[in-house]
């Protein structure tokens, strides 16, 4: 009888600490989980999503976009969002809004041929929690190539009544010649409400080398919080 009343304390004192952990994530923000969903054959499309669970609602969301490398752009019909009606239940992560949103939109997906098994390589990865409103600068090596690559990301804070703020990035290619090429990228006039941080938190290229993503971390004010959310810029090389 003790060990069973025992036993029930334990599991009693297990949920209480993990709701106490879930609870305490949530307060933080919401923080999306960004996914790699494949190139085009020939590198010239790409697609990736985010997901995540609604800090307030506790509704599992998703959003799914397809970009045209060279435009550095969506296509057309390359943007989708998802948010589930029923809350999620304790421990999952809403990941099912992100299967949920890719079968709801499996004709687009093949019209652009992407292909989920043609993943990014990555070459770069932050493990770096970076929060500088001012900007980032990296640098980083395709050692199968011997090309060497460095970005430098430039915020821009607007004041005045509601927090604005674009950015722009000089990137940089190397070759094993010493041949150079710079691209400037990201748009310094599309002004986001609400977001205070920007940050690259991966660079991935195609297995074909051609096409090169930044993924970009944004810190989104929430109220007496903050959400992060991605986006990427797309560099046809």
């Amino acid at each position: 009888m003790f060990i069973m009343e025992r036993r029930k304390i334990i599991a009693a004192g297990l949920v209480m600490t993990i709701s106490l952990i879930f609870t305490r994530t949530l307060l933080a923000g919401d923080v999306a989980s960004f996914v790699d969903l494949g190139f085009s054959q020939d590198g010239g499309i790409y697609m990736f999503a985010q997901y995540g669970v609604d800090e307030d609602s506790l509704r599992p969301w998703s959003e799914l976009y397809i970009v045209d490398v060279a435009r550095n752009d969506f296509v057309r019909d390359g943007r989708f969002s998802y948010k589930h009606d029923e809350p999620v239940a304790l421990g999952q992560d809403g990941s099912a809004a992100l299967l949920r949103i890719i079968s709801n939109n499996t004709k687009t997906i093949q019209k652009y041929r992407s292909d989920f098994m043609h993943q990014g390589i990555p070459l770069f990865i932050s493990l770096e929690d970076i929060r500088n409103p001012g900007g980032q600068t990296i640098d980083f090596r395709d050692f199968e190539r011997s090309v060497h690559y460095d970005a430098d990301l430039n915020s821009i804070i607007y004041g005045g009544g509601i927090v604005r703020s674009s950015f722009y990035i000089i990137f940089n290619s190397v070759d094993r010649y010493g041949r150079k090429k710079t691209y400037r990228i990201g748009n310094p006039d599309v002004k986001r409400a609400g977001v205070t941080t920007y940050s690259i938190k991966k660079a991935i290229v195609n297995p074909e080398r051609t096409s090169m993503i930044l993924v970009i971390e944004m810190t989104v004010l929430n109220g007496d919080g903050a959400d992060i959310r991605y986006m990427i810029e797309a560099v046809r090389l």
